[in-house]
């Protein structure tokens, strides 16, 4: 029972297995705090502003799918180093066709991380943009004259920011209502929800990462396991009686 045991944690991919619950915990959170971000945004603009963002809807389905894609690509690395672990490796990857099929993989899949990677970086920089922003106008409204002096949080000088038919009362932020619904229902919780996606954003970055290390690791693993095969096959044409005593260890 031990030893089944002990054989049956050599099959693990240690290494796979903590990238994937980082990339499963980390898209699950991104997700998640964008979904609700996207969310306060469109009613920001609605409620606030008078603006209609159609394509925030877009957007908030893209997130669904983005989690959903990453989750599976998590799995299906995870099921690459499940077959590229200890004792799985030597059954499966006997083969000529095997390991070269095994390479493959290994190599389609450190290409599609790659560009993951890459397309997560920009997705970082994106969202420390917005942070800063939200930060910025929750700055604003945490000043003293929005405060204290009930001034008005006035935004006409980023009109370009702006679609061309907004009226400059809709750019100014008033009433009292208003500087309320923008500061407390709106800026405070998505600060809060744009900061979590960042720090999931990370996450998910360092999981594409250990996803490379491991892939590249596979890779050499079943390249050398090849090696091992054909100094092995060597090794029983010099020597005929290791063949016989060894074939029950090679099939």
């Amino acid at each position: 029972m031990g030893g089944q045991c002990r054989n049956c944690l050599t099959r693990i991919p240690y290494a796979t297995v903590i990238a994937t619950i980082m990339c499963i915990v980390g898209v699950g959170i991104f997700c998640g705090t964008m979904y609700r971000g996207a969310t306060l945004s469109v009613l920001m603009f609605d409620q606030v502003f008078k603006l209609h963002v159609v394509w925030m809807e877009v957007v908030q389905m893209t997130f669904v799918i983005i989690g959903a894609s990453m989750g599976a690509l998590g799995l299906m690395i995870l099921f690459v180093g499940c077959l590229a672990t200890g004792a799985t490796r030597q059954k499966v990857y006997r083969a000529w066709g095997a390991r070269v099929g095994g390479r493959i993989s290994c190599a389609v899949f450190m290409s599609i991380t790659y560009i993951l990677q890459i397309a997560w970086l920009l997705m970082l920089c994106f969202l420390v943009i917005i942070t800063v922003t939200f930060m910025i106008f929750w700055g604003l409204c945490s000043s003293n004259r929005v405060q204290n002096e009930r001034q008005c949080i006035d935004f006409t000088q980023f009109d370009f920011l702006f679609p061309n038919n907004t009226r400059p009362e809709h750019m100014k932020v008033c009433e009292t209502i208003e500087i309320k619904m923008f500061c407390k229902d709106y800026v405070e919780n998505a600060v809060v929800m744009f900061i979590l996606a960042t720090v999931a954003c990370l996450l998910v970055i360092l999981s594409l990462v250990h996803y490379l290390m491991c892939l590249s690791a596979n890779y050499a693993h079943i390249r050398d396991h090849e090696k091992f095969q054909e100094l092995q096959e060597l090794q029983y044409l010099q020597d005929p009686d290791m063949s016989v005593t060894g074939s029950k260890d090679r099939f």
